[in-house]
């Protein structure tokens, strides 16, 4: 028994922010912006909540697999920003989708989230226990940033990505890796509220994101590649029968580096963070999204999720569509 995608759905922030936008309000650039990272843009929450991008995101993907809400079995949801600690953006969203038989739970690994919460779904799905899962990967990560500090707040955008998956005999995940390395974690931080009680006298001040992006890129053109060719060999076939690499959208560098160390050409790597910037979470699900409708997917195309973040998490699997 695998576990197959059968629908997706995607939804970003009705307000879409350039570099030229920024350059008004920070010390930066197009120029700056573009060719260090490959980001021209991106969208930012101004009416939007994270479980209403969420709901819009599920809703298609639902659609699609022409599911039912009622039918859905459970709800995994990746997400490092929900709107509250709690109630959970998957309870929250069990609620808007009137899924009210689905047991609801989120998953934080950083960009990482919705390749984890992918692979919980597969190994729920191969146990028996549950048949029609949502995979949910979303963020609104513009309310962690500081939008003073120039080398941060360009990179990232907010949206949500999702995807139904089913059992199915023949299509579906063929091979999965993940891992995390929490001793570097600190090389992408951001602090929750501090301990405060009567025997604490401290501030509870906000805490922004920080990264050495030095750092995380090394991470990342080491630890990717490595990964996607255990995923492909534990899904039995070779690199040359991969027809898209499917990656997180971080930085257009990573990817080429990424490209040029497995020696596959870019054309097999789809982008689309010149227009969202990094998603977090739902980076994967959204770029996923948008080539599924435009085309992009054929019956029987072998296809690699990759995602890499904060944590230090990455993981990778490889399917069948």
């Amino acid at each position: 028994m695998k576990t197959r995608i059968c629908g997706t759905g995607s939804a970003l922030p009705k307000r879409k922010v350039t570099n030229d936008d920024l350059s008004k309000i920070l010390d930066t650039s197009d120029e700056w912006i573009r060719s260090r990272t490959g980001i021209c843009a991106r969208h930012l929450a101004v009416e939007e909540s994270l479980t209403s991008l969420a709901a819009d995101a599920a809703k298609e993907a639902l659609d699609e697999a022409k599911i039912n809400p009622r039918e859905l079995d459970l709800i995994l949801a990746a997400t490092l920003s929900a709107d509250h600690l709690v109630p959970s953006l998957s309870c929250e969203l069990q609620r808007e989708l009137g899924a009210e038989n689905a047991a609801a739970f989120d998953i934080n690994a950083a960009c990482s989230g919705f390749l984890f919460a992918l692979q919980t779904a597969d190994v729920y799905i191969k146990s028996g226990q549950y048949q029609k899962i949502l995979v949910v990967g979303g963020e609104i990560l513009s309310r962690l940033m500081d939008w003073n500090d120039r080398s941060t707040c360009v990179l990232f955008g907010d949206g949500a990505g999702a995807a139904v998956v089913l059992p199915d005999e023949t299509s579906g995940i063929l091979g999965s890796v993940q891992g995390s390395d929490g001793a570097r974690g600190e090389a992408l931080l951001c602090e929750n509220r501090k301990n405060n009680n009567p025997y604490i006298a401290n501030g509870t001040g906000l805490s922004y994101v920080s990264m050495n992006g030095q750092e995380v890129y090394k991470f990342a053109v080491r630890t990717v590649p490595k990964a996607i060719l255990e995923a492909i060999k534990k899904a039995g076939l070779a690199i040359e029968e991969i027809d898209l690499f499917v990656l997180h959208q971080a930085n257009i560098r990573i990817i080429e580096s990424v490209s040029k160390r497995l020696k596959v050409p870019m054309e097999k790597f789809p982008t689309n963070l010149e227009s969202c910037g990094n998603i977090s979470a739902g980076s994967v699900p959204i770029l996923l999204d948008h080539i599924n409708k435009k085309g992009m997917l054929h019956k029987g195309d072998h296809i690699v999720l990759a995602g890499f973040g904060a944590g230090l998490t990455w993981g990778a699997s490889v399917l069948t569509w």
